[in-house]
């Protein structure tokens, strides 16, 4: 991403100021990230507190008619890692958008430890980390300058130390120095992931954060934000169940701009019971009736397995996954 501040003149303008000061002083356009995030930040963000928010039959139209949530009910609280699901046009990135106060509900209230979100709005940005799902960063700025920048935003103080912390956390201590320009598509995104943890924020909502990364990372950031969540409430916002399944105690399911499910991930494993089997393909016509979830073609013929209200006969029961419980509830839904 190319802005007009890299100009040279410019360059050394950025190099003369000190980034705790550009929250206030900055004379550059400010990226997708930025422009993001600047709403939701407070310049007097505190340590961790425990946070509650209750969604109550929160409805969203907008302006074009078209409603993306109907009649939400919904209580988020801390500690908890709680994995967001659903299809896309779901209504989850406008779910979002309510619980940062990006939008505001057309019907229904949202609360903040029992106080309407309207009138807590600034607590609510002071608690708030976010990731949102497209972002941008100023390319020619260091890692660390950009932290030190977003710091600055949060009105974090002396935020050396913090910095330092969030560039371990996501393994960028390598890449403290370099230009962001030159970072990869997978570490530009830990670059967000370090901005939204930095001040150690009690409420984050991380969507798709591992989109990007290589299985290894993946890993790494599943057992960060699990760790993040245990004295924290993290929203985590993906297409990847694996990540829900190794690291979410709770499971929020949206199709349709409702909620069709919330529980644990064991509940939800428990309601596919008996509805998920696996069988040797024949012809096609046996696969009428069935959603099919995976089809693996083997020396021995094609090997399906598929999810259904009721499995026939040549149908074998499996025990369900995740994914499968999850493909399951959806293909109900889409049914009805």
């Amino acid at each position: 991403m190319n802005h007009p501040f890299i100009r040279s003149e410019k360059r050394q303008a950025i190099k003369a100021c000190r980034f705790s000061n550009l929250h206030t002083n900055h004379t550059f356009p400010p990226p997708p990230l930025h422009t993001a995030l600047v709403s939701f930040l407070h310049p007097k963000q505190k340590g961790t507190t425990d946070m509650e928010l209750s969604i109550q039959t929160v409805s969203m139209t907008y302006p074009s008619g078209k409603q993306a949530l109907k009649g939400l009910n919904l209580d988020l609280k801390s500690p908890s890692l709680i994995g967001l699901l659903g299809p896309n046009g779901a209504g989850k990135s406008t779910l979002m958008k309510l619980l940062v106060a990006a939008l505001m509900p057309t019907e229904g209230s949202i609360l903040v430890d029992g106080a309407p979100l309207n009138k807590v709005e600034g607590k609510l940005k002071a608690s708030l980390g976010y990731l949102p799902q497209d972002f941008g960063l100023f390319d020619e700025l260091t890692v660390t300058q950009f932290l030190d920048y977003m710091a600055a935003l949060k009105g974090l103080r002396s935020p050396q130390a913090a910095i330092r912390d969030v560039i371990r956390a996501v393994n960028l201590e390598e890449k403290a120095r370099a230009r962001i320009r030159t970072l990869s598509g997978g570490q530009r995104q830990r670059v967000g992931i370090a901005q939204a943890l930095l001040g150690d924020p009690p409420f984050l909502i991380f969507d798709e954060p591992t989109v990007g990364l290589d299985p290894e990372e993946r890993i790494h950031f599943r057992n960060l934000f699990s760790r993040t969540a245990q004295d924290r409430l993290v929203l985590l916002s993906t297409h990847i169940i694996e990540d829900v399944q190794s690291v979410c105690d709770q499971i929020v399911v949206i199709h349709h701009g409702q909620i069709r499910f919330t529980g644990t991930p064991e509940q939800l494993i428990a309601s596919a019971a008996g509805h998920v089997g696996v069988f040797w393909e024949k012809d096609e016509t046996q696969e009428q009736g069935l959603h099919i979830t995976a089809r693996v073609n083997t020396r021995q013929g094609v090997r399906c397995r598929a999810v259904a209200d009721q499995l026939p006969p040549y149908v074998q029961a499996e025990e369900p996954t995740l994914e499968d419980a999850y493909l399951y509830l959806i293909s109900r839904e889409a049914a009805q």
